[in-house]
């Protein structure tokens, strides 16, 4: 590691000091920020590349010109260099390299663990529960279609295991024959053990083995004549059979994604197609971020490395450019998997037909994304006229409260820039310690916690504030800012008209004395209109689940000495918490684990 001064800085000295190992480079300007980072088979030949071409691309020659320092870390192989580049990308985000901008965590079906009968349900987030998870999916929208195929198909229950704990009588998704009601008896454990036995193999992807099965047990039913549970597993077997008729694609092997990309105006788009045993799960589609002068492999090249080194990989990758180091690609990609991985560019048949289509897919998905960053540019424009701002605003944050009758407050951040919405940077706040119902008090919390950190040198500084609300509103946000100390910050209200009308809304320029009323045709309008929707839509759902998990939450939780045995057995014993409530303290004492004293502290809880 070598650093210097800008002025200072000789690159062919700074060569002259490399090993000829393999390993990583980070390039930095003058203020410490990353350039780029890069990896080598040997880092003095790819270092020396920079500084001793009498010719380079103007990308780089425009970054090299800010290069200050440089660090090098040596690897042993250069496998080890490329999952190191990756992590380092992703982790740092340097201005020069291609950047996949990927924030969201994909769905997985979730097979729950270590229960009687285990559930299969939605699963977004952390992998942490024990039992077992499918995917990933590449929309929501597969995951639920799966799910309800699993309800058709083997009634494995997917309610949740509060509601699952507390039935006294079958619900409606057994009267529609979509569950076994294992919550009441009405199935054995045996049997309920076998449909999760069957849902496992389908989605591991062997539904032809989970057909056999089936069809053998409904030829034994026959021959001891118990010729209802027959037709219910002959019904069984077609509809899986039908269910591979309709989803196989001809063509399709067992695991493969097929990758497209293209790139306009300085855009680019990557388009995959995922397919798991023969059939299609959807598409997907990428918006890297991209530096001038980059080529659809290179683009290629680095998304495949930084969305497949740390996600499951299908054994077949087909891609619509040749990568530079593909041999590479592949080679780590099998070491991270524990299974043989090709990447294929050159291909015939069923899977050009299917690389076509995905090219197709990612040039349509391009000039849809062209024509709606070309009205959002339009906007910004618009409302930088609209607030004679200096120049169109690169960042806008807009808060929201929602609440149902002061209950559970929660406030909402989300953020716009000049090409959408930055869902990784939205925030929530739950509320706390203020007068129920009092959305200035709201208001002013987290507004003094989301600036907070602003006014200690961290976080990014928006150059417009939208506040939804009036007046008494937007003094809260000027209020905050000032006792913060935070400057250079355009504060908004947005105010609905008289009759609540799209369209008619008031801007409130508190600080400026005046107001705006664009009026239905103004682009400006139409933005702010569009990131206070979000923001009011990101508030709701977020109140609404503090809602739902608030009510979920059983009294008993509280009650101290009272744990998840002793919850479950009283539940169990009563047949749900209304019965619990209706026990005297003797029969409270019953329940094993259960003395007086804890008796009359449950009965206390539960009435007053």
């Amino acid at each position: 590691m070598q650093s210097t001064s800008p002025q200072a800085f000789d690159g062919k000295a700074f060569v002259r000091t490399l090993a000829t190992s393999p390993g990583v480079y980070r390039y930095f300007d003058a203020d410490g920020e990353l350039l780029y980072v890069g990896k080598a088979s040997n880092l003095k030949k790819r270092v020396g590349s920079y500084f001793l071409k009498p010719r380079l691309e103007p990308r780089i020659a425009a970054m090299i010109s800010q290069i200050a320092r440089c660090e090098t870390t040596v690897t042993r192989t250069e496998g080890e260099a490329l999952l190191l580049e990756s992590q380092l990308i992703k982790s740092l985000k340097p201005r020069y390299n291609i950047m996949l901008r990927d924030d969201k965590s994909y769905p997985y079906i979730y097979l729950s663990g270590g229960e009687d009968y285990p559930r299969l349900a939605f699963h977004r987030g952390a992998r942490n529960m024990p039992g077992r998870y499918f995917g990933p999916y590449p929309s929501t929208f597969a995951v639920r279609e799966s799910l309800g195929l699993m309800q058709k198909l083997f009634k494995v229950r997917q309610c949740e295991d509060s509601y699952f704990r507390n039935r006294s009588r079958p619900c409606l998704q057994y009267q529609i024959g979509r569950c076994t009601a294992p919550c009441v008896g009405l199935v054995t454990k045996d049997d309920y053990a076998g449909d999760v036995r069957h849902a496992e193999m389908f989605l591991e992807g062997r539904s032809s083995a989970v057909i056999d099965e089936l069809a053998a047990a409904m030829e034994q039913a026959s021959v001891k004549l118990d010729f209802e549970r027959a037709a219910a597993l002959r019904d069984q077997v077609a509809a899986l059979r039908q269910l591979q008729a309709q989803h196989h694609v001809q063509g399709a092997s067992a695991d493969m994604d097929v990758i497209a990309c293209r790139i306009e105006s300085g855009l680019a788009c990557v388009s995959v197609l995922f397919f798991r045993d023969g059939i299609s799960l959807g598409t997907r589609d990428f918006f890297p971020r991209l530096p001038l002068d980059a080529e659809p492999a290179d683009v290629l090249a680095q998304f495949v490395a930084q969305y497949y080194l740390d996600r499951p990989v299908p054994r077949e990758l087909i891609l619509g450019e040749e990568l530079p180091e593909q041999a590479l690609l592949a080679e780590v990609l099998t070491e991270q998997s524990g299974h043989a991985v090709e990447l294929k560019s050159s291909v015939r048949g069923e899977r050009a037909r299917f690389l076509q289509m995905a090219e197709r897919n990612a040039q349509a998905s391009l000039t849809q994304r062209l024509a709606s960053r070309q009205t959002l540019g339009t906007r910004f424009e618009d409302l930088q006229k609209l607030l004679e701002l200096a120049e169109p605003p690169r960042r806008i944050e807009c808060f929201d409260i929602s609440h149902t009758r002061g209950e559970l407050t929660v406030a909402s951040c989300v953020v716009f820039g000049p090409e959408g919405p930055e869902k990784s940077h939205y925030r929530r706040f739950n509320i706390g310690g203020i007068t129920p119902g009092d959305d200035y008090a709201a208001m002013h919390q987290a507004l003094t916690r989301r600036f907070r950190k602003v006014a200690e040198g961290e976080g990014a500084r928006p150059d417009v504030l939208l506040i939804d609300g009036g007046g008494g509103q937007v003094a809260q946000a000027l209020d905050v800012l000032k006792e913060l100390g935070v400057t250079g910050i355009h504060v908004i209200g947005v105010a609905k008209g008289p009759a609540r009308r799209a369209g008619e809304e008031t801007l409130i320029l508190v600080d400026q004395g005046r107001e705006i009323h664009p009026g239905p045709t103004s682009p400006a309008l139409h933005l702010v209109a569009a990131v206070r929707d979000e923001s009011h839509r990101f508030a709701i759902s977020g109140h609404r689940k503090r809602r739902e998990k608030a009510r979920e939450r059983s009294v008993l939780e509280d009650v101290p000495g009272v744990g998840s045995r002793r919850r479950t057995a009283l539940l169990k014993t009563f047949g749900g918490l209304p019965g619990v409530e209706a026990a005297g303290v003797e029969e409270l004492m019953r329940v094993k684990g259960i003395d007086r004293g804890l008796a009359e502290r449950i009965y206390d809880a539960l009435h007053g």
